[in-house]
């Protein structure tokens, strides 16, 4: 199973053995991603008179949700998309906000739903979530693109682990035959992430809290993705030389009297075993955004039965 991905940017490299660290620059790839969805929306509205919209709900005040959201808003419209924000009182009743779901999924205009996680306690977020149309779920946890995604179906696939597959595609070329440890199991990232390679065909092991002698496993992986939320828990000394890295961990740390973001994988010693690495921040998290503009492209371009033009099986 090959998911609907744009094509790598770059020539393919084989599995680097070099002690010195490339750093996979997310940021620039995202830039290009952003640009060549641009590009494809504007052939869309010139040839078919469609404009993708991406509808985002945020319930409460949460500092960190307010800033991805506002981002978001401004990367869709300079896509050329429609953006439509909802933001909602934190005391808004969970039936007021499946009211909103359910009309956004009858808006012919709205062609991707995102409900801003988390949300307040007194909401059923897995609820919520299964109210949005499958088709319009571009982030990807509806329990029926969950499905498809492990049954390797053409599936809305969640954008964090759509984001570090293309990077490591265009890092890699071809996946497979790789030995890739996930470390890591949750619904967003974890578990989609070891999906996604089995489609590629690398042998995956899953690894958590609980696996027994956590170093070891990873040492044996040609791959290694690791989202945690644990800061700098992945040393150098567990990387096998060579192996990329792709570390989607986001920490903030007090150091030297100074907030600091750090990723899960500690980055000086890893770099200097790793093949090449992902920097935090600058490595995945503007992947993720991007991934969400093109997951709503897929899906407008599924809605009106029209090819995904640039994007590769």
């Amino acid at each position: 199973m090959r998911q609907a991905l744009f094509i790598p940017m770059t020539e393919a490299a084989s599995v680097p053995s070099s002690p010195a660290a490339a750093l996979i620059d997310g940021k620039a790839f995202a830039a290009t991603l952003r640009q060549r969805l641009a590009e494809q929306v504007a052939v869309l509205r010139t040839e078919h008179g469609i404009m993708p919209g991406l509808a985002v709900v945020l319930v409460g005040e949460d500092p960190a949700s307010q800033v991805y959201v506002r981002n978001k808003g401004r990367q869709t419209l300079e896509c050329g998309m429609n953006s439509f924000e909802h933001k909602l009182d934190a005391g808004t009743s969970e039936a007021d906000l499946l009211g909103l779901i359910g009309r956004l999924n009858s808006d012919p205009q709205v062609h991707g739903i995102l409900v801003q996680l988390p949300l307040p306690a007194h909401m059923d977020a897995n609820k919520v979530i299964n109210a949005i149309d499958p088709t319009k779920d571009v982030d990807g946890f509806h329990i029926l693109n969950v499905g498809l995604l492990g049954t390797g179906q053409k599936a809305m696939v969640p954008c964090t682990p759509l984001g570090c597959l293309m990077l490591l595609r265009d890092r890699l070329g071809k996946l497979e035959g790789l030995s890739a440890v996930v470390v890591g199991r949750s619904n967003i990232v974890g578990k989609p992430m070891a999906q996604l390679l089995l489609g590629d065909g690398c042998t995956v092991t899953i690894a958590h809290s609980r696996t027994q002698d956590l170093a070891s496993v990873v040492r044996q992986a040609d791959i290694v993705v690791v989202a945690v939320g644990r800061p700098e828990m992945v040393r150098g000394e567990w990387i096998k030389p060579g192996a990329t890295v792709i570390d989607v961990g986001i920490n903030r740390v007090e150091r030297d009297g100074q907030n600091k973001l750090v990723g899960d994988v500690h980055f000086d010693s890893a770099a200097a075993v790793a093949g090449a690495l992902t920097p935090v921040p600058g490595g995945v998290g503007p992947m993720t955004i991007a991934c969400l503009l093109a997951n709503t492209l897929t899906a407008c371009c599924r809605n009106h039965g029209l090819p995904e033009a640039g994007l590769a099986a």
